[in-house]
């Protein structure tokens, strides 16, 4: 009895490592077709880098046209913007009315948590340019 018992568990070991080594196998093919996919795709991510690079190196001529034609770029500073609500003597609300932006928005570009878009980057020029009264002015006009 022993000896068939032996022999039974032999062959139902046999039989299970070549059940694996067949489930085993698929999964290998499979890995190494995804590690060529993988491979194929940095190769490609690193050409279309070079061709970035090399684009980009190429770019800053045709920016500089743009600049001239669209004028003078504006830039947006947190700090200076607070500076300036403050110098016209405004609330952060009558900036917002201004600038057609709600309350919580100036008090984000204030912080620097975000930033104006470019049209209101055109809104925040106007007003630069005003003084208190201009701006006590339009304020009243709205």
């Amino acid at each position: 009895m022993a000896n068939i018992a032996s022999f039974l568990k032999a062959e139902i070991s046999r039989i299970a490592r070549k059940e694996i080594r067949a489930e085993t196998q698929t999964l290998k093919k499979a890995s190494t077709q995804y590690r060529s996919d993988i491979a194929a795709l940095k190769r490609r991510i690193a050409e279309q880098d070079r061709l970035i690079t090399k684009l980009r190196k190429n770019k800053p001529v045709a920016k500089a046209v743009e600049q001239e034609e669209e004028g003078p770029q504006l830039r947006f500073r947190a700090d200076g913007f607070a500076s300036l609500r403050k110098k016209l003597g405004l609330s952060a609300a009558d900036m917002g009315k201004l600038l057609g932006v709600s309350l919580q928005t100036i008090y984000h570009w204030e912080k620097g948590q975000s930033k104006p878009r470019a049209s209101q980057l055109q809104g925040i020029a106007e007003v630069r340019k005003l003084g208190k009264r201009g701006a006590a002015a339009r304020l009243a006009e709205a």
